[in-house]
């Protein structure tokens, strides 16, 4: 099952904000990767993975939904 980056972090019970500061990313930045207007480059993505403890087969990084999916 596929994640949206939006519901890993709502799941997580992070702020938009901590999530940023986590991956070295600035809140815009953050923003826009959870409604799909931007793509993390392979760095970042490597530190979403390793913070969130998912694999980037797992997670949505085109879908603009912002559904939580469980």
């Amino acid at each position: 099952m596929k994640y949206t980056l939006r519901a890993i972090r709502v799941n997580k019970g992070d702020t938009q904000e901590e999530t940023a500061k986590a991956v070295g990313v600035s809140v815009d930045t953050w923003a826009n990767y959870e409604k799909g207007k931007t793509f993390p480059d392979v760095p970042v993505i490597q530190r979403i993975e390793k913070y969130f403890n998912i694999p980037y087969d797992n997670i949505d990084f085109l879908c603009s939904d912002n559904t939580v999916k469980q």
